[in-house]
């Protein structure tokens, strides 16, 4: 396996507005943190794992549909699946709301039982939309296993485990998580080259802030020197899950190109995370390997 991937799946009812309280359009589509990074990921061409639980409402078969077979996935009675209800304004800027379902049964039992999974792994991917002691858990069996781990501490909490970030190999916030991480504001890149530091401080191995249409932070525990990776300009359309892109298509160049340096990929990421917001929806927008320029591989 080159990615796994521990978190959340939701259902995304996704209103593109331009107006307060009326939309224009309406879409239905599958999201959530987890299964969205897995599924950018796979598309790039590795071969993914998740581990999730959906519902016995009309939306978990469709969801295990979605995953095909080489996914692995809970289905969890008297539950809902996750969802997630989106609107999208003009500037392609999102505003969401979550209603966790299932994924907040995906425990620590749940992950000691895909631990084969987990240790065939050459990356794992892990979030907050699931509970953080079962993102520690899953950080720490594959750390056990030698997996390189990413942490995408989204959405960002307080208090938090500090052995969460011990367990990173790399911690992936964007701006506004890195600033609640850190209690810095992060609104430039000075800031973000501050931020990467403190992250880097609270004991990963390496940290990125992602910064939307600025492009990306990284630093190193190693050289401790933030690097500023630009981002190509773009007319956005819909940036819901450009995120979740950035982090798939890091894992994917982990996973797939070990020997390809940190800057490298993440600026390879963030051209995968460029495309996707020039398309509406969260996994729609996604492309396949094909689609892409081959100059990313």
């Amino acid at each position: 396996m080159d990615v796994v991937v521990v978190g959340s799946c939701n259902m995304d009812f996704i209103r593109y507005s331009r107006e307060t309280v009326k939309g224009h359009k309406f879409t239905v589509g599958f999201g959530g943190k987890g299964s969205n990074q897995c599924i950018a990921a796979a598309r790039l061409g590795a071969k993914t794992a998740m581990i999730a639980q959906v519902g016995n409402d009309k939306f978990g078969p469709d969801y295990i549909q979605n995953f095909r077979d080489n996914e692995n996935v809970g289905l969890v009675g008297d539950t809902s699946t996750g969802v997630a209800t989106i609107t999208v304004d003009m500037d392609g800027k999102n505003t969401i709301v979550i209603v966790s379902g299932a994924n907040d049964l995906l425990n620590e039992a749940s992950v000691g039982q895909a631990e084969n999974i987990i240790r065939s792994a050459k990356v794992m991917v892990c979030q907050l939309e699931i509970s953080p002691k079962t993102t520690l858990a899953a950080m720490t069996l594959a750390k056990k296993h030698g997996v390189t781990t990413i942490f995408n501490p989204a959405p960002a909490m307080t208090s938090l485990d500090p052995q969460l970030f011990v367990q990173a190999d790399i911690t992936c916030p964007n701006e506004s998580e890195a600033e609640m991480l850190t209690g810095e504001p992060v609104k430039s890149v000075e800031d973000a080259k501050k931020a990467v530091l403190s992250l880097l401080d609270m004991g990963c191995r390496a940290a990125i802030v992602t910064l939307g249409d600025q492009g990306a932070v990284l630093a190193t525990a190693t050289d401790r020197l933030p690097q500023h990776v630009p981002a190509r300009k773009v007319k956005a359309v819909d940036t819901t899950g450009a995120g979740d892109a950035f982090v798939g298509a890091l894992a994917f160049y982990r996973a797939c190109y070990p020997n390809l340096a940190l800057h490298e990929c993440v600026e390879r990421a963030s051209e995968i995370a460029t495309v996707s917001v020039q398309s509406p929806g969260t996994q729609t927008s996604y492309s396949y390997r094909r689609e892409l320029p081959q100059t990313l591989f």
